[in-house]
Parts: structure tokens; C-alpha cells; sequence
């Protein structure tokens, strides 16, 4: 598994010092993510190399790099854990609490008002608490990222990002909750018990197939919107890029042979959203028979891998298998979204050398886009639950923004899941 690995680098300050550097690590096959300059003094200057390594990677580099006449390694950054020291989140007050009167009111003996308030008229807790802007970011560990069954307080960090991205994005509070609790029943009536604490529930890195018997279990009890982002947020991101895809090709979604290779939860609420959206034709591959039982529930075809590479128009891939698809399986004019992070099942520079049309990964077709707009979208609509209208309104919105190089926008744009929480706002009220 790729993970960012993060060089400090010392090289004299002279032509051509930096440039033997990069060559070292081209000839090592490794590719850079970023590259900053931390200070220069004396002559030197201290770069901080971010490189895509694995577990395989060959540690001699520090070496080479050592034999380098104007450069020396120095060590190994701590910048991803310097910026989760601490955690990513903190709770603040809205209002500056200042005054004797101030305290009286939001405190006792004041807030006894509001309370009895919403024990007469309890839809008014929307109004007088923080209930419509907040979700719990729920998880019990079980499928982390690429890193699967790792437990939930590994999956914290995760869970605080989510919540983080809320807060920055669209403005909501999330707040993460972990699960201790694998059992999808226990696991139902946890979340059920808090419930009356969140405006909206996003559950987070369930697997499959756990997630599905949990989704719609809290779905039938709850009257407010739940989503499992790695379902649904996916789908939703996907159905955008293909929008791009289709207007690229002069070919519509619906009219397209759409594969889906690995059908957890990713895959299956791709094939989901796909059928409601109208495609017609949807070809499986997983090697799990009730996922695939699962496919053809959704009026999908099972299919193998050689077959949905050499019929489909639309090849998506969500395995979390690194290089899964072989170059050569490649066909001309293709559309490959190779959606595993942090290793993809073919590297989209690598898909399109061998003939695909468009090809990108997860670092682009990436939940963040979808779920800050869906979420404060549904809470701002005071919806109920999430709909297919309510997605697809989200996928679109997504689409007619993103620019005319790009199948999708920037993530880091707040206008984006402004416009997508409009979108979702509006569906709501139509559903």
C-alpha cells in the first residue's frame, strides 16, 4: 500500500543540486507528490520531499541520496502527524458568553424555558439548538480506508477528517462516534439509542455486508436522513464524473455499458444509483457470490473481469486491489475510473497509454466532493430521509461545475458544496 512517506533533504545551493536529487528518485520509480522548500542559510537549503511509497519500496535511497556530492539526507518528516497532534477538532461557542445575563440565559436558570419549550413542541428543538446542523460521523472500524478491519479507535483519525471537512465545507458540525460493535443488530440499536442528539446520521467505513443490513434497518426507524458515505457519497461522485464522461463522448449515461469490478459497498451503491438513474445495462464482477447475487437483485449481470474490459463502455473499479487491471485488457476509447485509494487498480497515466479515453482515480473522484452538500442540504431541507432524487440533484450539480478540463471541480471550493447543498435542498422539497 501506497502511503505518503515525507524526505527532509539538505542540498547545497548551486545549479543542478535539487535536479540530482529528483533524478535519484526517478530512478528509484517513485513518484512526487510535493515539494517545498523549508529554509535556506549558509549557503544550504532544506527541502521536505513528499514521495508515494509502499512497504516494498527499496530504503537504499536514503543512501543514494547520501553519495549525492551536493546533497544529504536528513531525515524523515513528521508533518501528517504534527497536523493530527491534538486532534483535528474542537467544540466553541457561537455566541461569546461575556456577561452575568449572558450566562443566566444560556445556562439555568434561563434554558429551563427553552427546555420545557421543546418538551411541548419538540419539531422546535430545531430552532433553539444545534440539532439541524449537526451529524454524528458514526463507525466501527471494520473497513478503514484501504486498511480494512482495523478497529474503531484506529478509525478515529479518519472520523475527525470527516468532521473537519464538515465544519470547513459546509459549515455543519460532525461529530465522530465510534462503535465497538460488530453485530449489525447491537450496532442498530447503539446508534438508535443517541439518535435524538444529531439532526442527520452519516455512518462511515462499515463493511460489507454488515452495511447494507444496517443502513436500511436505521433507514425504516429513523425519520431523518442516514447515508453511508462509502455507498452512497461514492455513488453520487461517480454518477457527476460520468455526466462529464458523457458529454465528453456524445454518448449518454444511460445508453452506456457501465462494468463495476468489486461490489462492496462502493461497487453496489454505484450499481444502485446507476439503475435508478436509468442505465439500463450493468455488468458485475466480484468474487463473492452473494455480491453478486446482490448485483442481479439490482437488475445487474454478473460477468468476469475479461468481460466487462472487453464490453463496457464505462469501466469502474472500486477492489482496493492494487493494479488489478492489466494494461493490456485496456480497450480503445474506454472510460476507466480506477477508484481505490490510496493504490488504484490501474494507474490512469497507465490506462491511457494503453488507449482508454479518460481515466482518473479516487484522489479526484473522491467523496469529499458529495457529502458536506448532501448533508447540510437534507438538514437545511429538514428532510426526512435521503432520496434518489436527492442524489442525483447532488451528481449534477457536481457536474455542470466542474471545469471543461476536469470531469469534476475542486473539492476545496466552498462554492461547490454551497451549490450542492442547494440542489439537495430543492430535491428534497420535490421528492
Amino acid at each position: 500500500m501506497k502511503i505518503p512517506e515525507i524526505l527532509m533533504v539538505e542540498t547545497v545551493h548551486k545549479p543542478g543540486s535539487l535536479a540530482s536529487v529528483l533524478q535519484v528518485i526517478a530512478d528509484a520509480g517513485l513518484v512526487i507528490q510535493h515539494l517545498h522548500s523549508l529554509k535556506r542559510e549558509q549557503g544550504r537549503t532544506l527541502w521536505e520531499i513528499t514521495l508515494e511509497m509502499d512497504e516494498r519500496a527499496d530504503e537504499s535511497l536514503y543512501e543514494r541520496i547520501d553519495r549525492l556530492p551536493n546533497a544529504r539526507f536528513v531525515g524523515k518528516s513528521d508533518r501528517v502527524f504534527n497536523r493530527h497532534r491534538g486532534g483535528k477538532l474542537r467544540v466553541a461557542a457561537s455566541l461569546p458568553i461575556n456577561t452575568q445575563q449572558v450566562l443566566r440565559d444560556i445556562y439555568t436558570p434561563g434554558v429551563a424555558r427553552v427546555c420545557l419549550a421543546i418538551k411541548e413542541h419538540p419539531e422546535v428543538a430545531w430552532d433553539y439548538t444545534s440539532l439541524g446542523r449537526t451529524v454524528a460521523v458514526i463507525t466501527n472500524g471494520t473497513a478503514v480506508l484501504g486498511l480494512g478491519d482495523i478497529g474503531p479507535l484506529a478509525g478515529l483519525p479518519v472520523m475527525e477528517g470527516k468532521a473537519a471537512l464538515f465544519a470547513t465545507l459546509a459549515g455543519i458540525n460532525g461529530v465522530p462516534i465510534l462503535l465497538d460493535e460488530k453485530d449489525p443488530a447491537r450496532v442498530v440499536e447503539a446508534i438508535v439509542a443517541i439518535e435524538k442528539s444529531f439532526g442527520a446520521i452519516q455512518l462511515e467505513d462499515f463493511a460489507a455486508p454488515e452495511c447494507f443490513e444496517i443502513e436500511a434497518e436505521l433507514r425504516r426507524r429513523l425519520r431523518k436522513p442516514v447515508l453511508h458515505d462509502d455507498q452512497h457519497g461514492t455513488a453520487v461522485v461517480v454518477l457527476a464524473a460520468l455526466h462529464g464522461v458523457a458529454r465528453r463522448v456524445g454518448r449518454r449515461i444511460e445508453d452506456s455499458v457501465i462494468g463495476q469490478i468489486g461490489l462492496g459497498a462502493a461497487g453496489i451503491g454505484i450499481v444502485r444509483l446507476l439503475r435508478a438513474h436509468g442505465v439500463s445495462r450493468v455488468l458485475g464482477a466480484d468474487r463473492n457470490p452473494a455480491a453478486l447475487a446482490r448485483l442481479e437483485s439490482l437488475g445487474g449481470q454478473r460477468a468476469t473481469l475479461e468481460q466487462i474490459m472487453a464490453e463496457c463502455d464505462v469501466v469502474i473499479a472500486t477492489t482496493g486491489v492494487r493494479g488489478l487491471i492489466r494494461p493490456e485488457l485496456v480497450r480503445p476509447g474506454q472510460s476507466i475510473l480506477a477508484l481505490s485509494n490510496p493504490d488504484p487498480e490501474i494507474e490512469p497515466v497507465v490506462a491511457l497509454e494503453h488507449g482508454a479515453a479518460f481515466a482518473a482515480d479516487g484522489k479526484g473522484i473522491n467523496n469529499v466532493l458529495g457529502f458536506p452538500g448532501l448533508f447540510r442540504g437534507a438538514l437545511e431541507a429538514r428532510a426526512p430521509a435521503f432520496t434518489d432524487r436527492m442524489l442525483m440533484a447532488a451528481a449534477h450539480s457536481l457536474a455542470e461545475l466542474a471545469p471543461p478540463n476536469d470531469l469534476v471541480p475542486d473539492a476545496l471550493d466552498p462554492k461547490v458544496h454551497a451549490a450542492v447543498a442547494d440542489a439537495v435542498r430543492l430535491a428534497a422539497g420535490l421528492s
